[in-house]
Formats: structure tokens, C-alpha cells, sequence
């Protein structure tokens, strides 16, 4: 290895000139610079880095700008756009740049630097659903060609070292990667006579030639080639680079090409929630030991991934009602519902293994028995706790989960011994315990405390849940099964986390959803809303523990609501639906701006409009006695609600307690829908901390309200609400989304992905891009407007696409609900004038199922549900019942299990060759397929023959 002091075998002086060159398109205003570790780059403050000049070279924006530094010069660096302040408005994505020149080079040598903008797709193969399970690697890849060291010698006057730089994640071992090219030193397009290079870390791959005038204009591409002859080429256009000797141009450049463009990798998976799988060792519902269950199918059935939804402890209300498993207890807590009890210990009592042998038999039945599950495994738990206490807790497995993870375990186990004390987990009805205090918390939980065994008996689960999941988790990474978790948008208000840190939350509010395909009057979830500014205060380290959390079992996940992290649809706390609503953070429409436009009467435009003919007509002869009971006529023929109901909490109560003193035979529910509808009877919706500001009510147009506005007030009205909900929050909310998102990005190692679904800012696309985040698409909810049906062809790399999820019916019931869409479907998607048939048949799930597994997505991935549908035998039952949610119902029973067993599909040859058969051929097979080109000459369009005989 020859060091660059040679180069002129000149002595080495004072400094080298280092230029940075970058082709990237910006916005007017915006300017690209360079920042780095060292002073001389900034040492990362942004404000100090190198501001580099534009240029147009052809059809490309090449940004450029150089610098002194010494010989051996070492830095890490990233490239930003900044506005004409300096201000960040983008950066890279991944990790930091590395750079170190080698010592001893020439004084005044200019030495460039060619870099393409690192985006967040090129990190997802640093992903460990990548790096540690699905490209695994099983072998040592040691360091040849260390950063910072050449190889070749520069000795002619017009010659340049050219260093040819490549990511590459993926390598089987036994081979090697090459560059090869147009010039006889890159072999002219023959593998045996191209540059192999030498691992470098990190992934990368380097090797450096020595080129003169004959070498340029210089084509070339990087290719793989194995000791077993198989070879792959990467695909594109050509790498072109040219030197013009007769100008002052670097005598040495870096060529740093990014990552290798190899063809995309797609997989396939399959989605079920914890609490549907069914095994012939549960107890009452799916537990994290079948998981391992559920991988062996995934692998036999060519699936790489298993997707969950979430697994976190829910027990707020000590009843069914928790069977909702995105209203968490606590966001680091596992649930015991999923807990093995006969794995708890290998010396149980032989009459607790009759009870759990009889227990398994009792709640072996169609649906989910929440409460009987719930108080049998804890009820079996406790009495082997107490045979079994001393030894765990004695254990150094034990006190290392203890020592890691006591921060939020200790506050987890105070609230579950205060929740059973005070029969509520409300802890503002906790007396002196409301009040979250380290002092309290210690002695709660202090070996002195009379509590101190129930105490325990939470650390103890916690432990066995963590240690039984962590067994699936590694047996999921062995079998290359990539396992996902889901991150609800919310917590319960009612949780851990609310109450040791209230700050962090909006009590007074509620989190929701606008109008969207789920439900015409929005949702209610009934999480409080976050404090943002209270969260960034500390870089947001309670989603930063979060995630940590999360990434020791799972490899990938779900952001529940993306759109949250834009902004959120939040409500007051005293709303049962989720219709009356506003934006946070958004920017309000000012008092000012409604009376320069001629607006005045702001009591006309927040207050329900109720008039005696909308009473008439929503309750006919009844009108009398509900405007009685509910409401004040204030004007002749106008009214008002009564103060003691004017809102859905308290009209909701007012509303009960009338019809248990009544005669009243009217329905509740269509009672209660009607009230509201007045209530909702408004345009504008005060601030409640800034009266001055107002907030468009969603889809005002179609209230009473609205229409019996003037013409100009109605033009003024549409035209700021069309600004407040598509303009004028879109820079907004993407920095807020820039805020937040990659904190979560960056606390693990997971791939994320981001429920992107409803209502969708033109943002969101463009920073999921940035950043690297995988969206989603479900084939009945197209994001693209006039479409009723998503094309599955059309969807970009970058997305899960699934038939159906969670949150919606599932392919089957989707299919048999609605006759007049099944014939739009079959005319539009299928092609077909025929009567398609009432029932989803198997060769209609296979034909939506193919569809999708074809489609460019990164990921299909299938609800179980749905996947079934493709064998008769699993579709006697009905299937609406085998819907997981109803979102518009907020007290749905989440309850579905599996009317067959793990072990049953396992044995199931002919359900998994169907599935087989779906993906062959796809281009979804695993491990990811190469270009395999086997001895002598292939074509590659566009290129001259590309030779791979033998070396």
C-alpha cells in the first residue's frame, strides 16, 4: 500500500484545498452547505458550516465549494439546505459522512470530493429488520482498505487517482464487488480484468486506479461476482465522470456513489392481532410463545414478516373494556393477558397444572372471553408467585431486568397496587397519591411497605412477560422472520404515564380523527392530546424510552395515526364525538381577518343554530317535549341548550337520566344523534384560551347554519376554510412532523412504518419520502381523488399495501356487504362485464391477492382473515365476524380469535402451496433474487457486452 506522499515524492508542506461537489435541485431561496465535526466545517453548528455555489452543468444543479485543511484531515460531515439565513430547512438522512485524507499530501493539491444527497431510503437497509434478520449475515467481513489508504501510485504528469466509493449492505459470502467500465484500467465491461474492491466498514467498498487523458470520458458500473460464477450487474443508467487535464482539475477525486442500485427487494407478510392467534397450549387467547408457532407458518408459507398490533398492558377500567389495545396503562408495560402460566416455572404444584389444564378447556371457545382470561391467568399467576417468588427474584437475569428497566416498572407497579386499592385507575381520585412524587413512589415500593409483595407480584409478570417475548422475538430473528410491532398515537388518560408525567399532556383535550372513510362524524379515541413544546424540552426522551422499549423485541414497527405527528385532530374533553374539532398546531383565522372580510356577528357563528323547523323536523310531534327538556327559546322561534347540557358529555347524561324518568319509546341512540346534530349546528368554533380565535367547523357547508347565511358571508366562509384546512398549515406542520419524527427514527435500529390513511396533508408525502418512511395503502381507501378503487401497479416502492386491515371489514365481509361496489370492482379492477358472485370465493381472494403480491410495494402484507379466505374449508363461518374493530362504535369488543389452530394450519400442505403459489413468480421470493449470469457474455441494454467468465 503506497501513501499519497509519493505522488510528487515532493515533501509534504502546509495544506491540501478540498472541494466538495453535489448535485441536488433546490427551491428558490434555498442554498446547499456542508457542515462537519471539525472547526474548519462548523464542528456542527450549522450557522458556521461551508456555504457551496450552484452551478448548472447540463440538465444538473452541481453545488460546489472547497476549503484548506491539513494533510490527514479527518471529519465527519453532512450536507444541509438552508435558507437565506442560514436556517435548516432539510438535511440528509442516515448516518453522518466519513472522511480522512492521507498524510503527506502535496501542499496546494486539490483533492474533490463527488457526493449524491443521502435520502431515507438509503438507510433502510441499516435497518435490523434488514442487517440482523432478513440479509443476516452469518460469516466475519473484515476491513481490506481502511478509510483514509490508497493503493495506487500517481506517476505521470496528466493522470488522476480515481477512488471509486460504494455502499453495498448486502454481500454473501464467497463474493466480491467490482467496477467495471468503458476504460482498458476498468477492464472494458469484462469482470475478470475490472477493479475488485476492498471492504472498507460500514458497509462500504473501495478501490483506487490511476487514470490518464485516454481513461476519459470514463463509463462504468459496479457490479457482484461470487466464487460460484453467479454475477449481478447493478441496474440504471451508466456512471459517467470526465477529467479535462488541459484546466486546473483535482488530482485526486473521491467518487462516492451511494448505495448500489440493485434491484428492490419485496416481501411478504402476514398480519394478526396477539389476542386472535390460536394454539393448543393457550389459555383463552394468543400468547407470546405461539409466536414461534406463527413464524414456522410464516416461513413455510414464504412469508417474512409477522405484524402484531399492540401488546401493551391496557387494564384501565378492570373489565372488557380494555380489550381495546390502543389505550395503553402504560406504553412500557407488557399486557398479562398474554402471559404463558405453565411456563412460569418448572416446578409447578400438579393441582395448579389441573387448573390450568382445565382452564385451557373452559375458555377454549369461539371469541375472546376478555374478563374470564384475564382473572384466571392472573389468578393462576399469584399462586405460583408465591411458590416461586424467591428464586426468580434471587436470579441475576432477574436483577439485570430490574437494574434496566426499574425507571418505568417501579411507577408501573405503585399504579396497579393504587388502582386495585382505590377500585379506580383514575388517580386524581387518589387522594394524597394523585400527585406523582419520586419520595411517594419509594416508599410505595420500599421492602418496608405493607404493599411490598403486591408490589412484586407486577415486577414478577413484567419479567416473565419480557422474557417470554424476547424468546419469540429471537426465535422470529433465527428463522428470518422480521417481527412488527404497532405505536398507538395515544395513551389512556386514565395511564402510568399521565400521571408521573402529567406535563407532557393536554389533560382538558381529546385526541380524534376528522370525518374520514371510517366514520362521518369523526372519531373520539379519548387520549389526551401531547404538549409538544413540554416534550422537546428534554429531545422528546419519553418517545426516545419508547422506543428503545419496543426495539428489544420487535425489528420493525407501525406508527399508529402518522398523520399525529403532523397534527392532530383534537377535541375538548367534554366530546363524545369527534366532529368538532381543530387542528394542533394550526394557525386559528383571526377576528381581525373575519371583519376585514365583513364578518362581525361572532355569536351567529359559534353558537348552534337551532330553528323551530329543524326541531320540527328531526323530532316531529315530539319537538315540544325535547325543546323542553333540553333547550331555551331565547328569540321567538330560535334556541339555545340548556347550560346544564350544552355539551355531548353533559347532554349525553341529561339525555339518560330523561329517559329512565320518561315514557319516552324513542330510541336512545337515534336520540342522541339527533341532539348532537343541533349541538354540531355551528360554523366557527371558538378558541377556548384566545376567544379571538376561531376555528372552521369540518364540513360547514353542510349545516343548517351555513345555509342560511348570506352569499357573501357563505364566499368568505368556504374560501378560509379551504385555507385553513389545505394551505395555509402545510409549512407548519411539516416542520412539526421534521420535529418529531426523526427522534423516533432515531431511538432504535427499527424499520418504521406510518399508517398514513384519512385525511392527508400535501406534507406528508414529501417528508415520509425524506426521511425514509414506508406508507401504506389499502386497496378499498385510494389516496388518490375520483378513485374508488387503489391500483395495486401504481403503488410506489416505498409502501405496505394490504387488501384490508384492523380497522376496516375484512376481504370477505367487504366483499358480500355492498353488490352494486362488488360489480363496480369486478367492471373496474377485474375487467369484467360478468355478475360477479355474492360470496368471495377462493379465486377472488386469489385474484386480490395476486394484485397485491405483484404490486412494487417494499411489503404486502395480508390480515390473516384474509389469507384464509383463500380454502373454502376456513370460510364457513360468518364473516362479519371475523371483523377485528368498528371504528365508529368506541366501545367495540376487540375480541376475534381464530377458529383454527397454529398447529392445525402448520399441517396444513394445501392452504400453504396455495399461498406459495401466490408468491412464486412475483419477484417477492426469499432471499432477495439477483441477475444470475452464469459464464460468458450477457447483454445489458444499453451497454456493450459485459463479459463474467472465469477469473
Amino acid at each position: 500500500m503506497v501513501n499519497l506522499r509519493l505522488l510528487c515524492g515532493k515533501k509534504s508542506l502546509k495544506s491540501v484545498r478540498l472541494s466538495f461537489r453535489i448535485p441536488y435541485y433546490t427551491q428558490w431561496g434555498q442554498h446547499l452547505l456542508v457542515c462537519g465535526s471539525e472547526a474548519l466545517l462548523g464542528s456542527w453548528n450549522v450557522k458556521k458550516g461551508l456555504l457551496l455555489r450552484p452551478s448548472h452543468q447540463g440538465d444538473e444543479l452541481i453545488w460546489s465549494g472547497s476549503i484548506p485543511v491539513p494533510p490527514g484531515f479527518k471529519s465527519e460531515y453532512s450536507y444541509y439546505v438552508v435558507d437565506d439565513e442560514k436556517n435548516v430547512v432539510r438535511w440528509e438522512v442516515g448516518k453522518k459522512r466519513k472522511l480522512l485524507l492521507p498524510d503527506g499530501l502535496e501542499d496546494g493539491l486539490l483533492v474533490e470530493l463527488r457526493d449524491l444527497w443521502q435520502t431515507g431510503s438509503d438507510d433502510i437497509p441499516f435497518k435490523s429488520a434488514f442487517k440482523d434478520v432478513i440479509f443476516r449475515r452469518t460469516w466475519n467481513l473484515d476491513v481490506e482498505m481502511p478509510l483514509g489508504a490508497i493503493q495506487s501510485k500517481l506517476d505521470q504528469e496528466d493522470s488522476a487517482l480515481i477512488q471509486f466509493k460504494i455502499c453495498c449492505p448486502h454481500v454473501d459470502e464467497g463474493t466480491s464487488v467490482y467496477v467495471i467500465g468503458s476504460s482498458l484500467k476498468l477492464g472494458q465491461w469484462k469482470v475478470q480484468n475490472g477493479v475488485k474492491l476492498n471492504y472498507a466498514g460500514d458497509s462500504f467498498w473501495q478501490a483506487d486506479c490511476v487514470m490518464g487523458k485516454d481513461d476519459f470520458p470514463l463509463k462504468y458500473k459496479y457490479c457482484k461476482y461470487g466464487q460460484d460464477g453467479a454475477f449481478s450487474l447493478e441496474y440504471g443508467a451508466y456512471w459517467e465522470f470526465c477529467i479535462d487535464f488541459e484546466t486546473s482539475q483535482p488530482k485526486y477525486v473521491i467518487l462516492s456513489d451511494g448505495m448500489m442500485r440493485e434491484f428492490p427487494w419485496r416481501g411478504v407478510g402476514v398480519a394478526i392481532p396477539m389476542f386472535s392467534v390460536r394454539s393448543e397450549a393457550d389459555v383463552g387467547v394468543g400468547e407470546f410463545l405461539d409466536l414461534k408457532l406463527l413464524v414456522d407458518w410464516a416461513v413455510e408459507s414464504g412469508f417474512h414478516l409477522v405484524q402484531l398490533l399492540p401488546i401493551n398492558d391496557t387494564s384501565v377500567h378492570g373489565m372488557w373494556w380494555d380489550s381495546y389495545p390502543y389505550s395503553s396503562l402504560s406504553v412500557f408495560a407488557l399486557h398479562p393477558m398474554y402471559l404463558r402460566v405453565d411456563a412460569l416455572s418448572e416446578d409447578i404444584p400438579e393441582d395448579i397444572k389441573q387448573e390450568i389444564k382445565q382452564a385451557r378447556v373452559q375458555l377454549d371457545r369461539k371469541d375472546l372471553d376478555y374478563d374470564a382470561t384475564m382473572a384466571t391467568k392472573l389468578s393462576i399467576a399469584k399462586k405460583i408467585f408465591v411458590l416461586d417468588k424467591d428464586r426468580i427474584f434471587n436470579s441475576s437475569s432477574f436483577q439485570n431486568y430490574f437494574a434496566e428497566n426499574q425507571d418505568w416498572l417501579k411507577p408501573y407497579a405503585a399504579f396497579c397496587f393504587l388502582r386495585d386499592f382505590f377500585e379506580t385507575s383514575d388517580h386524581s381520585q387518589w387522594g394524597r397519591f394523585s400527585r406523582f412524587s419520586e419520595e411517594k413512589l419509594e416508599k410505595l415500593v420500599s421492602k418496608d411497605s405493607f404493599n411490598y409483595e403486591m408490589i412484586r407480584f407486577y415486577y414478577y409478570i413484567q419479567f416473565h412477560l419480557h422474557m417470554q417475548l424476547l424468546e419469540a422475538a429471537e426465535y422470529a430473528k433465527q428463522k428470518g422472520v422480521v417481527l412488527k410491532g404497532d405505536l398507538p398515537i395515544g395513551v389512556s388518560r386514565n395511564s402510568v404515564d399521565t400521571w408521573v408525567y402529567p406535563n407532557l399532556f393536554r389533560m382538558n383535550t381529546s385526541t380524534g380523527a376528522p370525518p374520514d372513510y371510517f366514520d362521518k362524524n369523526g372519531q373520539n379515541w379519548g387520549f389526551p392530546t401531547y404538549n409538544w413544546e413540554e416534550m422537546s424540552k428534554d429531545n422528546y426522551a419519553w418517545w426516545r424510552a419508547r422506543l428503545t422499549q419496543m426495539g428489544k423485541y420487535f425489528t420493525a414497527y407501525r406508527i399508529d395515526h402518522i398523520l399525529g405527528f403532523f397534527r392532530i385532530w383534537e377535541l375538548p374533553d367534554h366530546a363524545v364525538t369527534g366532529l368538532c374539532g381543530k387542528f394542533r398546531p394550526s394557525i386559528p383565522i383571526s377576528q381581525e381577518e373575519l371583519e376585514s372580510e365583513g364578518l362581525w356577528d361572532f355569536d351567529r357563528l359559534c353558537r348552534p343554530y337551532i330553528r323551530l323547523e329543524l326541531l320540527q323536523e328531526k323530532f316531529g310531534a315530539s319537538w315540544t317535549i325535547i325543546a323542553s327538556t333540553f333547550l331555551n327559546e331565547y328569540k321567538k322561534d330560535f334556541y339555545e341548550f340548556k347550560e346544564e347540557c350544552n355539551t355531548e358529555k353533559t347532554l349525553s347524561s341529561r339525555l339518560k337520566l330523561f329517559l329512565e324518568r320518561s315514557m319516552f319509546v324513542e330510541n336512545e341512540e337515534k336520540l342522541r344523534r339527533n341532539l348532537f346534530d343541533l349541538l354540531q349546528e355551528v360554523v366557527l368554533i371558538r378558541d377556548r384560551e384566545d376567544p379571538r380565535k376561531f376555528y372552521p367547523r369540518f364540513n360547514l357547508e353542510d349545516t343548517s347554519s351555513f345555509k342560511g347565511l348570506d352569499q357573501h358571508s357563505k364566499n368568505v366562509l368556504k374560501r378560509l376554510y379551504y385555507d385553513y384546512y389545505f394551505h395555509r398549515q402545510e409549512s407548519l406542520w411539516r416542520q412539526n412532523a421534521l420535529n418529531t419524527l426523526p427522534v423516533l427514527m432515531n431511538s432504535s435500529d427499527m424499520l418504521t412504518c406510518g399508517e398514513d390513511l384519512g385525511m392527508i396533508p400535501a406534507c406528508v408525502n414529501p417528508v415520509m419520502q425524506e426521511l425514509g418512511l414506508i406508507g401504506l395503502h389499502i386497496q378499498r381507501m385510494p389516496s388518490e381523488p375520483g378513485r374508488e378503487f387503489g391500483i395495486p401497479s401504481e403503488y410506489s416502492y416505498m409502501t405496505v399495501c394490504a387488501p384490508s386491515c384492523h380497522d376496516c371489514s375484512t376481504l370477505r365481509a367487504w366483499w358480500e356487504e355492498d353488490e352494486g361496489r362488488r360489480r363496480r370492482y369486478f367492471q373496474t379492477v377485474v375487467g369484467s362485464g360478468a355478475v360477479p358472485p355474492d360470496e368471495c370465493t377462493p379465486e377472488i381472494a386469489r385474484f386480490v391477492l395476486r394484485k397485491h403480491v405483484e404490486s412494487p410495494s417494499m411489503w404486502s402484507i395480508f390480515p390473516l382473515q384474509d389469507l384464509l379466505a383463500l380454502k373454502e374449508d376456513y370460510a364457513t363461518r360468518p364473516a362479519v365476524e371475523e371483523t377485528i374493530n368498528d371504528p365508529t362504535n368506541p366501545r367495540h369488543y376487540w375480541r376475534y380469535r381464530m377458529h383454527v389452530t397454529m398447529e392445525s394450519l402448520l399441517n396444513d400442505k394445501s392452504l400453504i402451496s396455495i399461498i406459495k403459489g401466490l408468491i412464486r413468480g412475483s419477484g417477492r421470493s426469499y432471499p432477495q433474487k439477483e441477475l444470475e449470469m452464469k459464464r460468458g457474455s450477457v447483454p445489458v441494454p444499453g451497454n456493450p457486452q459485459i463479459s463474467c467468465a472465469d477469473k
